[in-house]
């Protein structure tokens, strides 16, 4: 499929947020990216969200069981 102007241009501003907000920042809190069409894109940006949410769950988990056992000693 032949991408149009907008499309390249809506690309290259994702490409931009990412390398200039940072990940979390640019999927998290910039902007869903409606404007772009592209249901493999936003499958991923949504897997993106879920392993972000997962691995700071994960690292709460491990910080919050070192305190317990800090306590218990």
């Amino acid at each position: 499929m032949i991408m149009t102007e907008e499309e390249h241009e809506n690309w290259v501003m994702v490409r931009y947020r990412m390398d200039n907000e940072g990940l979390e920042y640019c999927f998290k809190h910039y902007s869903s990216f409606e404007e772009i069409e592209d249901e493999k894109f936003h499958k991923l940006r949504n897997e993106l969200l879920e392993k972000m949410k997962e691995i700071r769950e994960y690292v709460e988990e491990k910080l919050d069981s070192y305190e317990e056992e800090e306590y218990e000693d």
